[in-house]
């Protein structure tokens, strides 16, 4: 009987063995899979992210330098580069434009806060009930597709000229595509992937949370930036035509340079509007891209 048994032992040991060696084989050719890491220097990426965007912009000065060297308009209607630039920065040293930048860009908070949480809740709601989504998601897709300024009629004449008359067209500009993204996000999973989680115990909210979400997490980021780019150019618009007393914001500025045909301070203004826009997409919506496609492999380095 003992020699049995240390023979059994010795057989459910060697088969321990084996399946180590077999997770261990597996494991070295998963890692084959996976992209070897660069190692570079923090200089090196950060010359690597800004040197497309500086040549970008030398390439928009010197267009523009051309443009006013070819005299195509008049100076005090196109002036040159060099003195817009001085009029931003007097603008903003003097505090000008400080003021109004704090105005615009609490609205923008605001606004793509209420946006990304309406957004969230219809996609989820419409990705977890079959029914709902065969109801709006067409409409969703209608929403996101008609332009910010056409809802300005109506924002107005349910709430005045009003900053909730802006904040509802922020949201309206922005909300669908978020939603949209979060659906085209689960839209994308893998039923492979939904399969194996429903196997290992994953059902109803903690497959929603633990499977479904973050499967859908690069599209919804890409929803999000969109969301963002929506948003800032409805602002932008409601701005110019919701006019409040007191709130002298940075779309304020800009029709009243407009109205004293201030050329200068409306370029400015322009160019102050184009550099918040990429700073925001680049170091929120970008980056966070390019961490989570580096966390699963899609990107090296």
């Amino acid at each position: 009987m003992s020699d049995a048994g240390s023979s059994s032992t010795a057989l459910g040991k060697s088969e321990r063995i084996s399946h180590q060696k077999l997770d261990d084989e597996l494991s070295g050719l998963d890692a084959l899979e996976l992209p070897i890491p660069e190692k570079r220097s923090l200089v090196s990426r950060i010359w690597s992210s800004a040197w497309p965007k500086a040549a970008a912009v030398a390439i928009g000065l010197g267009g523009w330098q051309l443009l006013v060297a070819l005299k195509w308009k008049p100076t005090h209607v196109l002036p040159p580069p060099k003195p817009v630039a001085a009029r931003l920065w007097s603008d903003i040293v003097n505090g000008n434009l400080l003021a109004a930048l704090a105005i615009t860009m609490r609205r923008a908070g605001v606004g793509y806060g209420l946006a990304i949480a309406i957004g969230l809740m219809v996609g989820s709601a419409v990705v977890w009930f079959k029914p709902l989504r065969a109801a709006i998601g067409s409409l969703i897709t209608g929403l996101e597709s008609m332009p910010s300024i056409a809802w300005f009629p109506l924002a107005i004449l349910l709430f005045k000229l009003s900053e909730a008359a802006i904040a509802f067209v922020v949201v309206l500009g922005a909300a669908p595509a978020i939603a949209n993204g979060l659906i085209a996000g689960v839209d994308d999973i893998p039923p492979l992937l939904l399969r194996a989680g429903k196997a290992m115990g994953a059902r109803g909210l903690d497959s929603y949370r633990h499977i479904v979400l973050p499967a859908a997490l690069p599209s919804f980021v890409d929803g999000l930036k969109q969301g963002w780019s929506f948003a800032w150019r409805s602002l932008m618009a409601g701005e110019l035509l919701v006019i409040i007393a007191n709130q002298p914001s940075i779309g304020v500025k800009l029709q009243f340079a407009r109205e004293l045909s201030d050329s200068q301070g409306m370029l400015a203004i322009l160019a102050l509007i184009l550099v918040l826009g990429t700073v925001v997409d680049s170091l929120v919506f970008s980056s966070l891209s390019r961490h989570i496609k580096r966390r699963r492999g899609l990107l090296a380095g």
